[in-house]
């Protein structure tokens, strides 16, 4: 077995009086996906903001590869090998494709134009529109875009949030096969994502989540396979 990049244990987030995350625990294995799946509010998008640095939790630990994440601020989070594709591609608009890939390598300071021609192969699409401002592009090339500047951090971790959302069914499938792609060139993933059916088939390991807990894990195949689950979240 894979050993463990990221360990999180009885991790606990809450807004103001309200418990998003209440306790969870779950690892994530070198080289593996991982996809947390649930119903809007269930504490998802929470545990992996929470890991990003972008809020602080209320308790637990967050241990990647070997040292406490808990209270690092972003900026230090990334510079260890984490980054995020966060919900709504959130790119900049008003810089060209290339400028926001650039962005995504600003901790940097060697040269980035491997990994810019990495992007370019995995993203044929903005290649041939580098030149463009991330707001004329399509809600599909805007989340290449966002995965693309994601990877320009050389990320041992890459975390995504809802990486479908909005997106037409073959861009979907385009979207999952480059997760994989991505994956076999050694890039550990964990995945929230509400299209459970792809997430499950994608991943190595999935955690149901509801109501900030976990209440299932198991293999994308066992999960699939799992009553439950597929009256719950596969509506069959």
């Amino acid at each position: 077995m894979s050993d463990m990049i990221l360990s999180i244990k009885d991790l606990q987030v809450s807004y103001g009086g309200i418990e998003a995350v209440k306790g969870i625990s779950f690892d994530v294995a070198r080289g593996d996906i991982v996809t947390l799946i649930g119903a809007n509010g269930a504490g998802k998008s929470s545990t992996l903001r929470a890991i990003a640095g972008l809020i602080k939790p209320k308790g637990g630990s967050m241990v990647f590869e070997g040292e406490e994440m808990a209270g690092k601020d972003p900026t230090s989070i990334v510079r260890k090998g984490i980054t995020m594709v966060p919900e709504g591609r959130r790119i900049f608009p008003d810089l060209t494709v290339l400028e926001n890939l650039r962005v995504g390598a600003y901790l940097r300071k060697d040269d980035i134009r491997e990994d810019l021609d990495w992007v370019f192969e995995l993203f044929p699409r903005l290649k041939e529109r580098a030149w463009q401002s991330g707001g004329t592009l399509s809600g599909g090339e805007q989340q290449m875009l966002a995965v693309g500047r994601a990877l320009m951090s050389r990320p041992k971790l890459m975390m995504m949030d809802e990486p479908s959302l909005g997106l037409a069914p073959l861009i979907v499938r385009d979207i999952f096969s480059i997760i994989v792609e991505i994956n076999k060139r050694g890039v550990t993933i964990l995945l929230i994502e509400q299209n459970a059916n792809m997430a499950l088939k994608t991943a190595d390991t999935g955690y149901v989540l509801e109501t900030g807990r976990i209440i299932l894990s198991g293999s994308g195949a066992e999960l699939l396979d799992n009553e439950a689950v597929r009256a719950a979240y596969l509506g069959t």
